[in-house]
């Protein structure tokens, strides 16, 4: 994002999506074909989980990697070489506090919190509906 104008900056970031993106929907196909019926941006919950197994209390997050944060180490050294380096790292800053402060209200609440990386979903889409599987038999036997 470097090389653009601050018209080709703008009308690439109204283009990011804050739900429907293409890797809840690649999670929520794979939820459902495996039988897991869920509900998709809870707003009355804290933090608008992008799906939700309200039977179990289950909050699943999908997080893209560069807006949340993923490897911040690394993408923070990145990012002080870039053009408004300040902006961006306040930006995944907060991201990354919010993120943080959802998860422990959510899970004080009573809910179970799962935050996918977007590669994740991608890569794996079974591996991420196993551990979801995993949580709900495991829930099963504590009832």
């Amino acid at each position: 994002m470097d090389d653009m104008t601050p018209v080709q900056r703008h009308r690439n970031m109204k283009r990011i999506r804050s739900k429907d993106t293409a890797i809840e929907v690649v999670l929520r196909k794979a939820l459902w074909h495996s039988g897991i019926r869920y509900r998709k941006n809870c707003k009355d919950l804290i933090g608008k989980p992008d799906i939700v197994i309200k039977k179990y209390r289950i909050a699943i997050f999908c997080d893209g990697e560069f807006f949340h944060g993923k490897n911040w180490n690394v993408l923070s050294q990145h990012l002080k070489n870039s053009n408004h380096s300040s902006y961006w790292l306040e930006k995944i800053r907060r991201n990354i506090k919010r993120d943080q402060e959802v998860t422990h209200t959510l899970e004080m609440d009573g809910w179970h919190v799962i935050r996918f990386w977007g590669q994740e979903i991608k890569k794996n889409p079974d591996a991420c509906v196993s551990e979801i599987k995993d949580l709900i038999h495991e829930l099963k036997h504590i009832d």
